[in-house]
Order: C-alpha cells, then structure tokens, then sequence
C-alpha cells in the first residue's frame, strides 16, 4: 500500500482535531474541524456507536501515523526499538518521530508542514552538520546542526518561509536559517495531545 494521497483535511475531519497536516493553512477559518457539527468522513446517517477498548487504541495510533505520515511498518519498528530503551516506552516511541530529520525540518520553521519538510529533504535541500542527507527517516541527534543548503535559499517558497519566523520549540536552537538540537525532546515538546500508552497497548496485545 502507498502513502495517503488522499484530501488532508479528511485525515483531520476522521481524528476530530487538527493534525495540521496544511501548515499555516490549517489555521484558516475554512478549516472543516472548526465548523459547527463537523462530521467525520462517509456517510452521516447515524451517530458511531461508542468504541470498544481496541478501537480507541486504533484510533490514537492512526492518528500519530497521520502527523507524522508514517507507513504502518515504519510506526511498528519504531516501537520495537523504543521497546529495547530503558524507561518509558511511550515516550520513547514520541521521541523517535520526533527525531526524524523531515520532522525537525518542520518544527525549526524551515518549512510549512511536515509534508513540505519531507519534500526539502529528498531534494536534497538539507544539511546536517553541512553534509545533504536526503532520508526523511534520519534520526537526527543533540549537537547537530540542521541547515537549508544555499542553492535552496534562492528558491521563492524558502524565502517565504524565511520571511514567516515561525516559532522554535525549546529543544532547538535557532539562527537564521540554521538549527542546532540542544537536547532530546520530552512529550511536553510534542505540541499535541496524544495518549502514547494507548498506542503502547495496541502494539502489545
């Protein structure tokens, strides 16, 4: 199966919260999430029935595959190795998305969204530590340095981006168009309300 291609919106409409999937877009009053008595998506003949314990653990973890625009495979890897990390394993498993380098591209407001992130970075317009790393996937780590290349400092969109000076979480150090990871991010980082135990107890059933 391929990555969702499908309208962004209806990912958001289906959690019944924004995953800011468009970027600044997504704090337009056009949103569907802010409209009066948005539905999820399908048919709207009848109210869902109330979840069983499974389908909430289902839900939570489609919604963190959603952020972060994850394969299913990819998500269960990631637990598995949050699994062999000692301490919380649901916090780990949100640190390891976190790390990945189209997800840091995005939090230090070199980009829009995380899928304009992702775009940048298998173009080859990022740097770490001044060498281009193209894998969206790469886990960046405390110390580096995480850089637009210059040639994409001359690309309109970039420079739009530049020109926004969106905020840096406070586990990154920002200049210009340059960011340096200070720490590893904490689930106060994250920015969203997700229930990691939940997805913790889907993987471990």
């Amino acid at each position: 199966m391929g990555r969702y291609l499908g309208p962004k919106c209806r990912l958001c409409r289906r959690e019944g919260v924004k995953l800011y999937l468009k970027g600044e877009r997504c704090n337009l009053p056009k949103c569907p999430v802010e409209k009066k008595n948005s539905a999820p998506p399908g048919v709207h003949k009848f109210k869902y029935k109330k979840q069983s314990a499974y389908g909430v653990q289902l839900r939570e973890k489609q919604k963190l595959k959603s952020i972060y625009f994850v394969f299913e495979k990819q998500l269960k890897n990631y637990y598995l190795e949050a699994l062999k990390t000692k301490g919380d394993s649901g916090e780990h498993l949100l640190q390891l998305l976190e790390r990945r380098l189209d997800n840091v591209v995005y939090k230090a407001a070199l980009a829009k969204s995380r899928m304009q992130a992702r775009q940048l970075v298998k173009h080859g317009a990022i740097l770490v530590d001044g060498k281009k790393v193209s894998i969206p996937s790469y886990q960046t780590k405390p110390g580096q340095v995480i850089s637009l290349s210059a040639k994409s400092l001359g690309f309109k969109t970039v420079k739009e981006i530049m020109e926004a000076k969106g905020k840096t979480p406070a586990w990154m150090e920002k200049k210009a168009h340059a960011v340096k990871i200070m720490r590893m991010p904490t689930r106060d980082d994250i920015g969203f309300e997700i229930n990691d135990q939940l997805i913790v107890e889907f993987y471990s059933r």
